[in-house]
């Protein structure tokens, strides 16, 4: 009896010794996959029918020229992130409930060379939560550090110290025709200066229906093979200038499946230009919601047609109300250029700043009226904004003040967004950079000096309530 016992026990132990020796392994042999953005299991519910392209290069030569133009001015980008993973020996398991340990883990993707003093453009999740950066140009391996971020956009601005870089020709996007061939230039799997070839399949694409970790709605999609290691790499049209930055693919198995996806050029060099000029990206304002005119609405509203967008709200002392826009009214132009969509709105307006002048084209009942708008910031004004940093050393985080119509978009009375996180209290509760703290415990957050005197005297359960990057409701709970 004492022997089977015996045996039994023997056997079980080195079961549980076995799954925990094979998941140890799993975690420390695949701690990460490249971040480019993908979702398993998920393709375009209505693939586009094959376009005819507008022109034909009449042979090889003109790839091989807009390849020699652009290949040379895009980077290998490696950077070191540390990724907690759970202990798996047999004693922590029986006593300590998995404690969380940390290794660090090297990642990749490409970059493009914006300017010749240094600044490189590439995707804020390539960079995100990286300890250290490193930039590859030819044969040299550069340090770079992180001038600035817009996660709504992904994209994010590096510089090197470095002079007389080969800058990358920057073309148009808002020129670039569905049916033109594009080259898409990165460092797939690892493979450096890798060049691929498509046509651009559709403008002005709208992904938050299949993933709400998409954070823009007008990218240039591509049959041009992007795989992972190609995000922040250069879309390039024939001529070897840049038209898009790589960003994204959908695909079940994780590579490329016939669609990648590119944030346009315009758009990107709008972001990039205001990082290095204000630090922090200057977004325009109408100060109204849109919403899409589908067929429900066309029937409610007794609508004729589904041309443009309609104002759903419109918000007190902003520019749409100042102007004269109407809860009602559908927008169907800005500045001489077509809307019929919620992403063609929101691309028109990411081309301009705080002061900019627009021109409205709007339709109100049977009329047609134009209006003149001159766009604000998030706080209804035209100023340019500089971001309020306040550095909390107890903390060891440096945080961004919210103005007051950002809080009141976000629907929020106070908050202080996670700018970065350094050595310190914010990087052991593993608050992530982005995330807006608003409450702890159920306390409003007024002041850095409300958080530095609840967190550090903290005692029992702590609850952190905020906003993540996303704009969702969250929280970190800890027991100190």
């Amino acid at each position: 009896m004492k022997k089977g016992l015996l045996v039994l026990l023997i056997g079980f132990s080195g079961g549980i010794l076995g799954s925990l020796l094979i998941i140890r392994l799993y975690v420390s042999e695949n701690p990460r996959r490249e971040t480019v953005i993908m979702r398993e299991n998920q393709v375009l519910p209505n693939p586009d029918p094959v376009v005819k392209p507008v022109r034909i290069p009449e042979d090889s030569k003109e790839f091989i020229t807009a390849s020699d133009k652009s290949t040379r001015s895009v980077v290998y980008i490696k950077t070191v992130i540390s990724q907690e993973y759970e202990s798996m020996s047999l004693l922590d398991w029986f006593f300590y409930g998995a404690p969380r340990q940390s290794q660090k883990v090297i990642t990749s993707g490409s970059g493009v060379i914006y300017k010749p003093d240094g600044y490189i453009m590439t995707n804020n999740h390539v960079i995100e939560q990286a300890e250290e950066i490193q930039v590859v140009i030819g044969k040299r391996t550069l340090k770079a550090k992180i001038i600035g971020t817009d996660p709504s956009t992904d994209i994010a601005v590096i510089k090197v110290d470095q002079e007389k870089l080969p800058a990358i020709p920057i073309g148009s996007s808002r020129d670039l025709q569905v049916g033109e061939w594009v080259l898409a230039i990165g460092n797939p799997f690892n493979l450096t200066s890798t060049v691929t070839a498509g046509i651009v399949s559709a403008k002005g694409r709208n992904l938050s229906s299949l993933s709400r970790n998409f954070p823009i709605d007008f990218f240039i999609q591509t049959d041009a093979a992007i795989n992972p290691g190609n995000s922040g790499g250069a879309l390039v049209n024939s001529e070897g200038k840049l038209v898009g930055i790589n960003t994204a693919i959908l695909s079940p198995s994780g590579a490329f499946s016939g669609y990648g996806f590119a944030v346009p050029v315009d758009i990107a060099k709008k972001v990039a230009d205001d990082i290095i000029l204000y630090g922090r990206v200057q977004k325009a304002y109408l100060g109204i919601d849109v919403m899409e005119i589908d067929d429900k609405v066309a029937k409610n509203l007794d609508l004729n047609s589904y041309e443009g967008v309609m104002v759903a709200d419109v918000f007190e002392d902003m520019a749409g109300e100042k102007s004269g826009i109407e809860a009602g009214d559908i927008i169907v132009g800005i500045q001489g250029n077509p809307v019929d969509s919620k992403s063609e709105y929101d691309e028109q307006l990411a081309y301009y700043r705080p002061g900019d002048q627009i021109k409205l084209e709007v339709k109100r009942k049977e009329d047609r009226i134009t209006k003149d708008v001159t766009l604000t910031n998030f706080n209804g004004t035209t100023e340019i904004v500089i971001k309020e940093l306040i550095r909390s050393e107890k903390l060891g985080v440096v945080f961004e003040k919210l103005g007051p119509t950002e809080l009141s978009q976000l629907r929020i009375s106070s908050g202080f967004r996670v700018e970065k996180v350094e050595e310190g209290l914010i990087q052991q509760l593993n608050i992530d950079e982005g995330f807006i703290i608003t409450s702890i415990n159920g306390y409003k957050v007024l002041k850095v000096e409300d958080l530095e005197r609840i967190l550090t005297r903290a005692r029992g359960r702590v609850r952190v309530e905020g906003l993540n990057k996303n704009g969702v409701k969250g929280y970190y709970s800890y027991y100190f």
